[in-house]
């Protein structure tokens, strides 16, 4: 099966470490990120990788190389500019089968293979593996009436929201609905798809997750991987 792993971003909320490598290598404790993500991959039965590239490219190729360490084959692909997390995948071609995409900058305990038998199962066109995250409000929150009466008051809410772990399993069906030109992003495929009528699910989990967006973000990932990095990696590894 394939992964198409997204990295082609410049992961500017992550300047300066971001300066000289790309966000996906970095490292957590002494392992890049990516080559956790890799390893896991490989784990749960992926064999084959497609690496998006974009922002120093030639540093990917040389850290991953051809993917023979971690039992996996792996192919580069790099953007001439930014064609958002859906784009690059009219760069694939003589896809058969379902095929997962990720961000190469997350750390997860997520199971990939509980993830597809799920959405194989359903029969969707797009599944996108969600996570619950709360908001913390410091403000007492108001809402009003359309002529401004008070209506309620809570004072300093938590939000709870669901939101995408940017982690889907695709058909291959899927690419019909990619302009052959332009940025288009993941929302932007898979609401086209649901606007379309096709069958678009989500995979709830309470698995742990951390995407490494932030400084405050990566701290903490970096902390959790070295306090425990067999609960990230598989025996094997």
């Amino acid at each position: 099966m394939l992964a198409v792993i997204l990295a082609g971003g410049k992961g500017t909320r992550l300047k300066p470490f971001t300066m000289t490598i790309p966000k996906p290598l970095l490292p957590l404790g002494d392992m890049p990120i990516i080559e956790v993500v890799l390893a896991q991959l490989a784990h749960a039965g992926i064999t084959r990788i497609a690496m998006m590239l974009g922002h120093m490219a030639h540093l990917f190729k040389a850290s991953i190389g051809t993917g023979e360490q971690f039992g996996l084959q792996v192919e580069y692909y790099t953007e001439d500019e930014p064609i958002g997390t859906a784009g690059p995948l009219r760069l694939l071609r003589n896809l058969k089968d379902d095929f997962l995409v990720m961000n190469g900058d997350l750390l997860t305990t997520l199971s990939y293979q509980a993830l597809i038998v799920a959405h194989k199962e359903s029969g969707a066109w797009g599944t996108i593996a969600a996570h619950r995250r709360e908001v913390y409000i410091d403000y007492g929150v108001l809402k009003l009436s359309s002529t401004n009466r008070l209506l309620g008051y809570t004072e300093k809410p938590t939000l709870p929201y669901i939101v995408s772990m940017g982690i889907n399993v695709l058909s291959p069906r899927c690419l019909d609905y990619i302009p052959a030109q332009g940025r288009f992003d993941m929302p932007d495929l898979m609401l086209a798809m649901h606007q379309d009528g096709k069958q678009v699910t989500c995979y709830p989990t309470d698995c742990y997750w951390q995407d490494i967006g932030r400084f405050d973000d990566y701290q903490q990932a970096s902390e959790d991987f070295v306090a425990d990095s067999s609960r990230f990696l598989p025996p094997a590894a």
